[in-house]
């Protein structure tokens, strides 16, 4: 006689959790909250630390932590991902600190505008780093004197690699305005390069 076994029932593969799943968890377990700081602090921390110094970076991306944590009940899930949210949050301490972005800007230009001396038996490498560097000095001019709206949607998508969609998420601004603004300010620094659009690694962007 054939023992009559029921096969047992496959549940559904699951995935890791969203990140609005993780956050809805941390209302009872704050604890979750750590798993949303270990997907994305790496990836704010070097944003932070391209637009500041590192020390700067270091205290806040932190306060970028702590302060999703203490609004976390305030994410909307419609809006999908974290990752913009925290961007925006990001966004908002640096503008706490303009003078240190504005200093780096400013060192970043004079460092790169100085003339370098050929070593021996290094020209050709010399003249391509001087010739770097000019280009370097001339792109953080320009980032300098850009407005500071300007320079957020600019950086959030050139080194944050946020979409269209992301910046207007982060910063609060309809979709158009990242577009025009993006734009206007993109053929602006190819005038001032000649062209040369280095933030895409091509001559047009």
């Amino acid at each position: 006689m054939t023992a009559n076994m029921t096969a047992p029932r496959r549940l559904p593969h699951q995935g890791p959790p969203s990140d609005a799943e993780l956050l809805e968890a941390s209302y009872r377990r704050p604890d979750r909250f750590g798993e949303i700081y270990d997907r994305y602090f790496a990836e704010i921390h070097a944003y932070l630390g391209r637009r500041l110094d590192r020390q700067t970076a270091d205290d806040l991306a932190s306060e970028v932590f702590l302060t999703a944590f203490r609004k976390r009940r305030t994410f909307d899930r419609e809006r999908g991902e974290v990752r913009p949210w925290l961007y925006g949050i990001a966004t908002n301490l640096i503008a706490l600190h303009r003078r240190t972005e504005t200093r780096k800007l400013a060192a970043l230009r004079r460092s790169s505008a100085a003339e370098e001396r050929p070593e021996h038996g290094h020209e050709e490498r010399v003249i391509s780093r001087v010739d770097a560097g000019n280009e370097q000095a001339r792109l953080a001019a320009e980032l300098e004197a850009l407005p500071d709206g300007d320079r957020d949607v600019l950086l959030l998508s050139a080194l944050g690699g946020l979409s269209h969609d992301e910046v207007a998420t982060a910063l609060g601004i309809p979709y158009g305005t990242v577009g025009s603004r993006l734009s206007r300010v993109r053929r602006k620094l190819r005038a001032a390069l000649g062209g040369a659009n280095p933030l895409s690694g091509g001559t047009d962007g």
